[in-house]
């Protein structure tokens, strides 16, 4: 059995756009659904939902057989979630809140084994087909895609050195904590906090370092990808089931 090709992590080496969106709810069915739809890669979502990994592995299965790549958002830059998240098959992770580079290479070390990480070894776990995948901890690290979420002021003043972790394949910049990083909660459309976005992802791109962002404002998402964003989710499960819901009510009340 051979190493699974991570096609995303290809196609941000290549500056090639890939279009997601979130994933919220927690159900292999939505995540079926939604990896049917043509979208480059899903986020699945385990930092404000309530899913743990063991509830990560059946919407990775549930995604497996279509031509998506499935992301995964722990809860946290916590080595053991990390570890864990990888050995169920996880092959992109997107670590939240990031504030400098230490932090960012932590983040990275945990996906890598020694002597280059310290994540631990198990030789029978999902991630390398239950031992069939030949010589899966020499070369895991070649699908492995580690995408980190600046996500504060202070963060975007660390730019620079967190861009330059060797092992780090994206930067993704948060909207919504950014803007309460900013005194802005609750308004990730104000025009202050789109500027810092915008600019965050101009010195990302000309930094070599592929970019991302999530938004359901369609407009602003297109200065995103004006200013260089690579990696862009244009809406969210959970946002869509509720507008389209709210939406055809109005129709027939």
């Amino acid at each position: 059995m051979d190493l699974p090709k991570n096609a995303f992590k290809a196609a941000l080496n290549a500056r090639q756009r890939q279009i997601g969106i979130w994933v919220s709810i927690p159900d292999p069915a939505n995540v079926e659904l939604l990896s049917n739809c043509g979208y480059d890669w899903i986020l699945l979502d385990a930092e404000h939902t309530p899913m743990d990994s063991t509830e990560v592995i059946p919407l990775l299965r549930a995604a497996a057989p279509y031509p998506v790549t499935a992301i995964v958002r722990p809860g946290w830059n916590d080595v053991v979630d990390i570890k864990r998240l990888l050995d169920g098959g996880a092959q992109t992770l997107l670590i939240p809140f990031v504030q400098n580079a230490d932090e960012a290479r932590a983040a990275v070390a945990a996906t890598r084994y020694p002597p280059h990480g310290i994540r631990g070894v198990s030789g029978l776990s999902r991630a390398s087909g239950f031992g069939a995948v030949k010589d899966y901890t020499v070369r895991a690290h070649e699908e492995i895609c580690v995408l980190v979420q600046v996500e504060t002021v202070e963060a975007t003043e660390h730019l620079d050195e967190i861009a330059k972790i060797e092992g780090l394949d994206g930067v993704f910049i948060g909207p919504a904590d950014m803007a309460a990083s900013m005194g802005h909660l609750g308004n990730a459309s104000h025009p202050e906090v789109k500027a810092t976005i915008l600019d965050a992802i101009r010195r990302l791109t000309d930094l070599g370092m592929p970019a991302g962002i999530l938004s359901a404002d369609q407009e602003f998402l297109r200065e995103a990808a004006e200013a260089g964003a690579v990696f862009i989710a244009v809406d969210l499960d959970t946002a869509m089931l509720r507008r389209n819901a709210v939406a055809r009510r109005e129709e027939w009340r």
